[in-house]
């Protein structure tokens, strides 16, 4: 029994230890390494809550570190990655970055008392919202202009506000519930992921295959926003 608790506290140990290790990589400007580090991150974040679920082992504890892991992989690294991309280019205003890591922790504290988000979310989460900017911050930019750093800044303050507004998103929790549109958001991300593929192909560039995970993000972003509209017309 005692090994079984283990298990899930493990998992979420690992998803902190990559985001920790993703922080490192992006002061080291290895972007492409601190991308992969959050979507393993991501990976055993999914892990630890399901098999708490297999296991029937939930425990307050594992709430609790859960949020403080994901504070440091999908909030602080992608900040940092963010940052560090960004400060060659406008210095020291790309610290404005490091609001995400802020606005990440207020979403997760939310989400930790808010009783409405259990089979959906209300706003962005933060694993989407990482995986978009490590993407952006690794995808190999032959030039990079500040009009250009500028307009990231700008989109990363619009995801602050996303993190925390009241605006609902499907989540896959409900997959009973929102089947149709969960299976058309798998679909268009396999588009997605294959055109990304076949672009870095075509430019003999495997690491611009890394556009996909923003793509994806953006795509549900979107997608998201369209169903919301339907829905209330």
């Amino acid at each position: 029994m005692q090994i079984k608790r283990i298990i899930p506290n493990s998992l979420t140990c690992a998803n902190l230890l990559c985001g920790s290790a993703a922080v490192f990589m992006a002061t080291q400007e290895e972007f492409l390494w601190a991308f992969v580090l959050i979507l393993a991150g991501g990976l055993f974040d999914f892990f630890d809550g399901a098999s708490a679920r297999w296991l029937k082992v939930p425990s307050p504890l594992g709430v609790q570190l859960d949020s403080l892991a994901d504070d440091i992989t999908f909030g602080l690294a992608p900040s940092m990655a963010l940052m560090c991309f960004l400060k060659p280019i406008i210095g020291w205003w790309s610290l404005i970055a490091l609001l995400m890591a802020a606005f990440s922790a207020l979403r997760l504290a939310k989400f930790n008392i808010d009783e409405r988000q259990t089979t959906s979310f209300i706003g962005l989460a933060t694993p989407p919202n990482a995986i978009l900017w490590a993407s952006v911050a690794a995808y190999p930019h032959t030039q990079t202009t500040p009009t250009f750093a500028w307009i990231m800044v700008g989109l990363s303050l619009l995801c602050c506000y996303l993190l925390v507004c009241e605006i609902p998103f499907f989540s896959f929790k409900s997959v009973g519930k929102h089947r149709t549109r969960i299976i058309i958001f798998i679909v268009g991300c396999i588009v997605l992921i294959a055109g990304s593929i076949a672009w870095a192909v075509i430019c003999q560039d495997p690491k611009k295959a890394v556009v996909a995970g923003a793509l994806c993000i953006l795509w549900y972003i979107n997608y998201n926003f369209i169903i919301q509209t339907l829905l209330h017309k």
